[in-house]
């Protein structure tokens, strides 16, 4: 019986079968994300709401650590979705990998029990090792914080096992390597330092460096397998623009990170090195994405999964308005001591993140549905005429991008309001909360928020539903295979 005829399960190895573990939790997590982004939000215009039940903090952080770890579990699903066919074998330690699936998801289910049920209390070493360590992003206990290095490492060991068992490729090379810095960039967070600067340096090279450059890098690899799987791209293309990547990480990420560094007690240098280098990061995965479109258009390729192409160019894009052009709006110093902590930052994080990070581990869930249906066809002419995830494609673009410019006119009101003219007093504070334009960005905020919500549910319905009634075997056109070999 060949492969193509196979569904669900049967028609996957055992690194994909792994992987679709990652991804149902993915999707669970994402889905927190947005309800306690939603509730967090609400609760930011209606403070009395849920009052002595669930605070605002508790929210605010439930919120952001569900969407770093639902990121780092739709990286790892991806990466063990493609190794086996990137290696040409079978992945090397899959109880190992299974293990530390358990291991990350139990931990991660009991941080959020303990989260929601001790909201607040005193700051011990107790409470730091098994409760909330306190650090605003990273309130992890410090017992979660080494299983992350953990379940880490025993990725770690199963990808850089499996390549050398298999065969190595540029996109396994260049994953070997970054798997060495998720795993050490975190240790960085897991120790202080009674000097505020010092504690401050080391704080974000977790919550910028360990994103900025060790999550892109993983990033690419994605990308430039996927372009590879829906576009047939040429490999030396995606390949060489994942090098050029790589050394901009090292040229321009690291010291782009310096732009966190400005108000911090830092060296007065770190304001012209992090200015000019913040910018440069995403250049390479946009034109990754750009040339092999452009080269695939030349020969008439044809995409076998329009949803996942349509997400990896939204991914494309998306990191580079939302990582690029919305950090360099305010990340040169002269800019950013108006704008730092005000709502443009937040407006900068929520397109950074959705941009650069979830739009790729929607577009390999795509993939993962394609296979399990049997590798039917995902392009033009489905049964429904493929409405429900263009749909959700649009509503959940349409639904970030209103909040990220909702925030934006809000923060824009608090720099000119709270910092130009008050001088970033408490009094100019205040004065910013209540003003008419700032509470219509936030109400404007919350109604996008809903949308977003609308757009995931549909996504979860498409994942579940596409291609169960299709019969047509997804296939390139003869040139795509000859330039994807």
């Amino acid at each position: 019986m060949s492969t193509a005829k196979l569904t669900g399960s049967a028609a996957l190895g055992g690194g994909q079968r792994l992987a679709i573990k990652y991804f149902v939790v993915a999707i669970v997590l994402f889905g927190a994300q947005i309800l306690f982004g939603l509730l967090a939000g609400f609760q930011y215009l209606q403070p009395d709401f849920l009052y002595g039940v669930v605070d605002f903090s508790v929210n605010r952080m439930v919120h952001i650590n569900a969407m770093v770890v639902w990121m780092l579990f739709g990286f790892i699903g991806s990466i063990y979705w493609l190794i086996e066919e990137e290696s040409g074998t079978e992945v090397v330690g899959l109880a190992l990998g299974n293990l530390g699936f358990w291991l990350f998801t139990i931990a991660v289910a009991i941080v959020v029990v303990v989260y929601l049920v001790i909201q607040t209390g005193p700051g011990t070493i107790e409470s730091i090792w098994f409760i909330n360590e306190g650090r605003e992003y990273i309130e992890a206990p410090r017992w979660a914080d080494v299983g992350i290095v953990v379940c880490v490492l025993i990725f770690f060991y199963n990808v850089a096992a499996t390549f050398m068992k298999g065969r190595w490729t540029g996109i396994g090379g260049v994953l070997v390597l970054d798997l060495v810095a998720v795993a050490g960039m975190y240790l960085a967070g897991m120790f202080y330092s009674p000097n505020l600067s010092m504690d401050q340096f080391w704080w974000w090279w977790v919550i910028h460096l360990w994103v900025e450059a060790t999550w892109e890098v993983l990033v690419g690899c994605i990308m430039a397998w996927g372009l590879i799987k829906t576009l047939g791209a040429r490999r030396q293309i995606v390949t060489t623009w994942l090098y050029i990547e790589v050394a901009m990480m090292l040229g321009s990420g690291i010291l782009g990170l310096g732009h966190h560094y400005f108000w911090i007690g830092t060296p007065e240098y770190w304001l012209t090195v992090g200015g000019f280098f913040s910018a440069l990061e995403p250049v390479p995965l946009v034109a990754m994405v750009v040339h092999a479109v452009y080269d695939s258009g030349v020969h008439r390729f044809k995409s076998p999964n329009h949803p996942a192409l349509a997400w990896l160019i939204a991914h494309a894009f998306g990191n580079f308005f939302g990582a690029g052009v919305w950090g360099f709006m305010h990340t040169l110093p002269q800019v950013n001591i108006y704008t730092h902590g005000t709502q443009w930052s937040a407006s900068h994080g929520h397109f950074a993140f959705f941009g650069a990070y979830a739009t790729m581990n929607i577009a390999v869930f795509y993939l993962a549905a394609q296979k399990w249906r049997g590798n039917v066809n995902f392009g033009g002419g489905l049964v429904d005429n493929g409405w429900k995830w263009k749909w959700s494609l649009g509503l959940l673009n349409g639904g970030v991008l209103g909040m990220v410019m909702a925030l934006l006119v809000s923060g824009y009101d608090q720099v000119f309001i709270e910092r130009a003219l008050e001088g970033a007093t408490w009094a100019g504070f205040f004065k910013a909360q209540y003003s008419v334009w700032y509470l219509q960005g936030m109400w404007w905020r919350q109604l996008f928020g809903y949308m977003t919500a609308a757009g995931f549910f549909l996504l979860v319905w498409d994942l579940m539903t596409i291609g169960v009634r299709e019969t047509r075997p997804a296939a390139f056109h003869t040139e795509v295979a000859e330039h994807a070999a």
